[in-house]
């Protein structure tokens, strides 16, 4: 329970395979219209989106051995596209490492 009485949600999520759940970061340029549309700076750009990783699958099998990811949870990472998901009203996207095109330090 929080201070005021209220019970949190919390949703476990955990990807599978060589899957990372992404948590897209936004740039305070971006806009918000009155109606609550979200549009993001340079949304005509179909470049790599900047992200948050949230959660992290085992890895890849390759010749019955499993291949460790390359990303940790809390890495900020370039990545071209995903699977959208909402969990808890919050917006995330589902990506293949392969996907993840940079891990920004």
């Amino acid at each position: 329970m929080t201070k005021k009485g209220k019970t949190q949600k919390h949703t476990e999520v955990t990807p599978l395979g060589d899957r990372v759940l992404i948590e897209v970061i936004k740039d305070d340029n971006d806009t918000v219209t009155s109606s609550g549309i979200y549009i993001p700076t340079g949304s005509e750009d179909r470049g790599a989106k900047r992200g948050k990783v949230i959660a992290v699958g085992a890895g890849r099998y390759e010749n019955g051995e499993v291949v460790p990811m390359h990303v940790q949870n809390g890495d900020v990472v370039l990545f071209g596209w995903g699977d959208v998901v909402t969990i808890d009203g919050t917006e995330y996207h589902l990506v293949k490492e392969s996907e993840i095109s940079a891990i920004i330090k």
